[in-house]
């Protein structure tokens, strides 16, 4: 028996009729992350409420979106934590060959905008309710579902948080982002920001009487270049991760209006994905100081209203889970992995890890196909979601 007090699990059944039916319902919320996603999470606080589940319900600053809190079995004893998000990100632009908001079954899979990142997970969750209650559990199980992940994973944040009031909160977190079912034990960290430069208008013709933000701009995404160089060639690496280094990455560059104008303003936004081990903030504060040392005197010669100016948002925090944990140990079991990995992509992970809940990544589905047109989960992926659950339950009524 491990930490948990948990004894081998169960063979599981079960096929994922329940699971494909939950998962229709929630593809059809339109919980885009600029959107409300109320209606989706009052469907399923009514959902769980059928089944004699309480919802603790957390909202962020407009009242608009909301976290939900649930927990299955006892609630004076730590258990194990589900957590997805029910944001999604936008289909604008993207060719889909059918609503991506009706769920469409064809050939073994399941298409439809959240379907693998990560509704599939979710729905999964939640069909899976009627099980958990049955199987008598004597570790519980949580249900942790969140708001906006897709643009800064502002609700786990508050989620946390909140769990940090309540006398007892989940020992240990399944994130279930797609991973095919594959344990993932870290992430890189990221820290981003936007950077503004603001300059001087002029004619092209006489520069020397204006100040260039776009060129301004340039020069901060060349020294974001040669940070990554050396981080690059002289570390710090970690060769659990694909790239094992720190990545530097401009993604944004705006400016300009016309050839003949010197652009008056640039923003330029930018990010670290960096490892576990690493301290980004060292490198944002080494670029703040070029900028304001080598980058704006000469600018502020011409123009003394010049100025380049960094508005960094929240940082998310890396996962690093160690090998032997017991809840790498668990989830290893539950799936049958004798192998774990890290990833270069960030998840609430980290959140729940920063505020002392042990956490991990294992999920249904591919990675691959979060975010793009036409996205899919495949239904061998929910068959398979469902046993490990089912094990999961086997293991905390142990």
């Amino acid at each position: 028996m491990n930490r948990l007090g948990m004894s081998d699990p169960s063979p599981p059944a079960g096929a994922a009729s329940g699971t494909i039916a939950m998962l229709e319902r929630l593809v059809a919320f339109d919980t885009t992350s600029r959107n409300s996603n109320l209606a989706c999470i009052g469907f399923i606080r009514d959902y769980l409420a059928g089944h004699g589940i309480a919802a603790r319900l957390t909202h962020d600053p407009t009242g608009t979106k909301a976290n939900l809190y649930a927990t299955i079995g006892p609630e004076d004893v730590p258990g194990v934590a589900l957590s997805g998000h029910v944001d999604v990100v936008p289909v604008d632009g993207q060719a889909w060959s059918a609503d991506p908001f009706r769920l469409r079954r064809a050939n073994g899979r399941l298409y439809g905008r959240g379907t693998a990142d990560m509704k599939g997970f979710v729905a999964a969750c939640l069909a899976m309710v009627p099980l958990f209650k049955a199987r008598g559990l004597k570790r519980p199980i949580h249900l942790c579902l969140t708001y906006d992940e897709e643009v800064g994973c502002h609700g786990a944040r508050v989620l946390a948080a909140d769990l940090a009031t309540l006398p007892v909160r989940p020992e240990m977190v399944i994130v279930g982002e797609p991973s095919s079912l594959r344990p993932i034990l870290g992430h890189k960290g990221k820290v981003s920001a936007t950077c503004r430069v603001i300059g001087l208008a002029g004619h092209s013709s006489r520069p020397d009487r204006a100040v260039n933000a776009l060129q301004a701009g340039a020069e901060v995404v060349a020294f974001l270049n040669r940070q990554q160089a050396r981080l690059i060639a002289e570390g710090p690496h970690d060769a659990r991760f694909d790239p094992p280094w720190t990545s530097c990455h401009a993604g944004i560059f705006r400016s300009g209006s016309a050839l003949n104008i010197v652009p008056h303003e640039a923003e330029i936004a930018f990010e670290y994905r960096h490892i576990p081990a690493h301290d980004a903030g060292a490198l944002l504060a080494e670029l703040r100081h070029h900028a304001e040392t080598v980058l704006v005197p000469p600018m502020r010669a011409v123009h003394p209203q010049a100025a380049i100016l960094f508005d960094e948002r929240p940082r998310l925090p890396g996962m690093d889970l160690a090998e032997g944990h017991p809840l790498a140990d668990l989830v290893r079991a539950l799936t049958g992995a004798n192998e774990a990995g890290r990833v270069a992509y960030g998840t609430e992970g980290g959140i729940f890890q920063e505020a002392g809940m042990a956490a991990i990544v294992c999920g249904p589905g591919d990675i691959a196909q979060a975010h793009t047109p036409d996205e899919w989960i495949a239904e061998s992926e929910l068959v398979a979601c469902e046993r490990f659950l089912a094990r999961l339950a086997d293991r905390l009524a142990a």
